[in-house]
């Protein structure tokens, strides 16, 4: 199955929910390409063997890989980090991120400031660019386990929304700038 995506309504209801608009308004793996989401589908199963993540890892610099069991019996202050993990935040680097098992939902802002939710399962790798503003939650089940990949050593700096003026977030726009002016120009 493939990456499931869609506009988020506007709700407070518990973070952990779906959140689907009436009518639910899902989001192609084209319109995530085009705010410079990557997306892959993999084999969790074999992810220590698997020559497809090799492959990905060699050809974009992922020399750094960790674990995380996010659950609430395996990580401490558990719901502190839940809600620093959920706010509104840029990274200076990419966020890449690859499910192996359990499930969640990483939140990012189209060109527009709307908010798309991305449904993690097992199997899905996906590429968050430097300077797009997301943030992440478990769903229901409330256990993921991730595989982290970083380019060199790890910075784990998040700038908590606004940052307009920090210079990632402004070379960002400026690609989405570009992007969309030209899907416009194409047609």
């Amino acid at each position: 199955m493939a990456l499931e995506a869609w506009f988020m309504d506007d709700s407070s209801e518990d973070q952990r929910l779906p959140h689907h608009r009436n009518p639910k308004e899902f989001v192609s793996l084209d319109y995530l390409s085009e705010l410079g989401v990557l997306y892959w589908k993999l084999n969790p199963e074999n992810y220590e063997n698997d020559s497809e993540l090799g492959k990905i890892r060699e050809e974009r610099g992922y020399d750094y890989m960790d674990l995380l069991d996010l659950c609430p019996e395996k990580v401490s202050n558990y719901e502190e980090k839940l809600r620093n993990f959920f706010t509104e935040h840029i990274h200076k680097d990419e966020e890449i991120r690859y499910c192996l098992a359990g499930s969640g939902y990483f939140d990012v802002r189209d060109k527009d400031d709307r908010w798309i939710r991305i449904w993690m399962q097992p199997g899905d790798l996906i590429v968050l660019p430097a300077g797009i503003y997301h943030r992440f939650t478990l769903d229901t089940s409330n256990y993921i386990k991730l595989m982290r990949l970083f380019v060199g050593e790890p910075v784990w700096t998040a700038y908590n929304r606004p940052q307009e003026e920090h210079p990632v977030r402004k070379q960002y726009t400026k690609g989405l700038t570009h992007k969309f002016g030209e899907a416009i120009k194409a047609h």
